[in-house]
C-alpha cells in the first residue's frame, strides 16, 4: 500500500501499518479486522493512503467525531482528493454554513414523511421476499440488501428504478474505490445523471425528497444552481451504500444466530429494541475529519492540517464504552443515539430515521415472510473494508413451503 513518510510530530510508539481500505482479514470478518486496533493507544498513526490519524478508542472516537470546531468535515475521506472535487453539502460544511444547509434538508426528512413512507416499504419488501421464498437460498447482498433501500431511496427522490445497477456502481465508488474512476469522473458521473431532474425540481417542485428541500430557503434565499448539485449530490450517495451495509450485516447476524430470529418471531414487539441493537452491534461507517486547529488528545497532539479517520466501530465495540459489546442484547438500555453508527455531534446522519425505520420493516417482513434461515455451508460470507465497510456476498439457505 502507498506509504508516506512520518512527520516529525508523530511519536514513533503511534505508528501502526493499517489501510482503512483493506485492514488484514477484513474478507472474512470486518468486525476482527477493526478491533484488533483495540486495546492500545487512543489515537494511531498509518502511513498508508498519504498518512493520517486514527481514532483507536472508543472514548477518543466519540469525542472527536463531536468536535465540530476544532475538526473540519470538509475533507470528505482519506481518498485524495475527493472532498475537494465532490464538495457536498450539507456534509463538508462547517459552522453557520452547515446550520444554514442542514435545516432545510432535516425538514425533507422530516418524521411526518417517513411515518408515510412506511407503507410502500412494507410493500416493496414483501414483493422481493415473496418472490425468493419458494427458492429455498439466495444471495442476500445482490438478491435483496442492494435491492430494497436502494429502490425506497430512488422511490423518495422520485428517479426512475432502473437506474439503480448504475447508480449502484457509484455509490461503492465513493466508498470503496477500486480504481476504475477517477474522483472527477465519479463527482461528473453523478451531476450528469442528477441535473436534469434537479432542473426540474426547482422550476416545478414536487412532492418527492429533492423538491421539498430545495422550497425551503437558505438564510431567507433561495438554492442556487451549485448549491443545489451538490446537496442533491451528497444524498444520492448518501443514500446508496449505508443501509444496504446495515441491512445485510443485520440479516447475517440473524442468520448466524437462529435463537434470536425464533425470539424476534414469537415477539415481535421487540423488533425496534432489537434494530437499535443490532445498528450499535454491526456499525460500518467511518468519517475523516481535517484539524483546523491544535488538539491534545490521549497526549500525543492532533497537528492543525492533519487528518484524522474515525471508525464508529472502535466506538461500538469498545468494552470500556459498552459492557460486553459483542453481545447482542435486545433489552439492553440503549438510546438509539448513544451509538456512534448514525454518528455524533451537528453532523449525526439526516436521514437516521429513515435507516432506522427501513431495518425495523426489513426485521419485520423478512422474520414474517421467510422460513427459518441459515447461512450456506457450502459458500462463504465475504465482506470487504471502506469509508463504509459491507458484505460482499451472504449465502442464505432455508426449507421452502411446500
Amino acid at each position: 500500500m502507498p506509504e508516506t513518510a512520518i512527520p516529525p510530530h508523530i511519536p514513533a510508539d503511534r505508528v501502526v501499518d493499517f489501510d482503512i481500505f483493506n485492514p488484514p482479514g477484513v474478507e472474512q470478518d470486518y468486525f476482527a479486522a477493526w478491533t484488533a486496533l483495540l486495546g492500545g493507544p487512543g489515537l494511531v498513526w498509518t502511513t498508508a493512503n498519504g498518512g493520517h490519524w486514527i481514532g483507536a478508542r472508543g472514548d477518543v472516537v466519540r469525542a472527536l467525531w463531536g468536535d465540530a470546531e476544532r475538526l473540519s468535515s470538509e475533507c470528505l475521506a482519506v481518498t485524495p482528493g475527493l472532498g475537494e472535487v465532490m464538495q457536498f453539502i450539507p456534509l463538508q460544511s462547517d459552522g453557520a454554513a452547515h446550520k444554514a444547509y442542514r435545516g432545510p434538508v432535516m425538514k425533507g426528512f422530516a418524521s411526518r414523511f417517513i411515518v408515510a413512507l412506511e407503507p410502500k416499504v412494507a410493500e416493496a419488501a414483501r414483493e422481493l421476499i415473496a418472490g425468493l421464498r419458494p427458492r429455498g437460498a439466495c444471495e442476500f447482498v445482490a438478491d435483496f440488501a442492494e435491492i430494497l433501500p436502494l429502490n425506497i431511496f430512488l422511490s423518495l427522490i422520485d428517479v426512475p428504478l432502473e437506474d439503480r445497477p448504475r447508480l449502484r456502481k457509484l455509490g461503492v465508488q465513493l466508498t470503496r474505490p477500486d480504481g476504475s474512476m477517477t474522483v472527477e469522473g465519479l463527482k461528473q458521473a453523478a451531476d450528469d445523471y442528477l441535473w436534469p431532474f434537479i432542473e426540474q425540481r426547482m422550476r416545478e417542485p414536487g412532492d418527492d425528497l429533492f423538491s421539498r428541500i430545495l422550497s425551503e430557503p437558505v438564510d431567507g434565499r433561495k438554492w442556487t444552481e451549485d448549491e443545489a448539485r451538490r446537496m442533491c449530490r451528497n444524498l444520492l450517495f448518501g443514500g446508496l451504500d449505508t443501509v444496504a451495509a446495515m441491512i445485510g450485516m443485520v440479516a447475517l447476524h440473524l442468520a448466524r444466530h437462529p435463537e434470536d430470529q425464533r425470539r424476534l418471531r414469537d415477539n415481535p414487539d421487540l423488533i425496534p429494541a432489537a434494530a437499535d441493537e443490532l445498528m450499535r452491534r454491526y456499525p460500518t461507517v467511518s468519517v475523516s475529519r481535517n484539524a483546523v486547529a491544535d488538539v491534545d488528545v490521549d497526549g500525543v497532539t492532533i497537528r492543525k492540517g492533519d487528518l484524522v479517520y474515525l471508525p464508529s466501530i472502535l466506538h461500538n465495540l469498545d468494552p470500556a464504552c459498552f459492557e460486553a459489546p459483542e453481545a447482542t442484547r435486545f433489552d439492553r438500555e440503549l438510546a438509539p443515539i448513544r451509538h456512534t453508527t448514525m454518528g455524533v455531534g451537528p453532523h449525526r446522519c439526516v436521514g437516521a430515521g429513515l435507516a432506522r425505520m427501513e431495518v425495523i420493516l426489513f426485521l419485520r417482513e423478512w422474520l414474517a415472510g421467510m422460513p427459518e434461515f441459515t447461512p450456506d455451508p457450502a459458500r462463504p460470507v465475504t465482506m470487504k473494508g471502506g469509508n463504509v465497510g459491507a458484505c460482499t456476498a451472504i449465502p442464505l439457505v432455508w426449507n421452502p413451503p411446500s
